[in-house]
């Protein structure tokens, strides 16, 4: 039995493409028990990765919106204070309001509005008013709550 190796047949480089001199970076395993390489879906990849982002800024959206509403909400009861007190300040006060203390607001047969210290049902037979507005507050910064009906 002979086992020569003819060198002359053997493709040498050929052969040099077999061999590196850093055995890490080269694309299958290059020892017997190396690590199995497999080449990934780089497609699935990016896929998971928008889908993973679109959740994450959708999330960020609601967020934004949510904290957008709450400012809306909060730009439309003050504008509704200005509102009211600027109704208050231009109708017909007997007294000084102090802050903190609750009000109610009248408009009578004429259109004008006046306010009073008086609740509706307090009036009895001398009722001088055509409707009740509503009932306010007088706030620190001098603008008027409109307070929810009690009734």
């Amino acid at each position: 039995m002979n086992n020569k190796i003819d060198v002359s047949k053997i493709d040498l480089e050929k052969e040099r493409e077999k061999i590196t001199d850093l055995p890490g970076l080269i694309e299958y395993a290059h020892t017997v028990g190396g690590a199995l390489i497999k080449p990934e879906d780089k497609g699935k990849i990016r896929g998971q990765a928008m889908t993973a982002m679109q959740d994450q800024t959708t999330r960020q959206f609601d967020q934004i919106f949510g904290q957008m509403k709450t400012l809306l909400d909060q730009a439309n009861q003050l504008k509704k204070r200005v509102e009211i007190s600027e109704r208050i300040y231009q109708s017909e006060m007997g007294f000084s309001p102090v802050i903190g203390q609750e009000y109610h607001l009248y408009t009578r047969e004429n259109g004008s509005d006046f306010l009073s210290m008086i609740k509706p049902k307090e009036w009895g037979r001398s009722k001088k008013w055509s409707e009740y507005v509503g009932s306010v507050k007088l706030l620190s910064d001098h603008t008027w709550e409109l307070l929810p009906d009690q009734e």
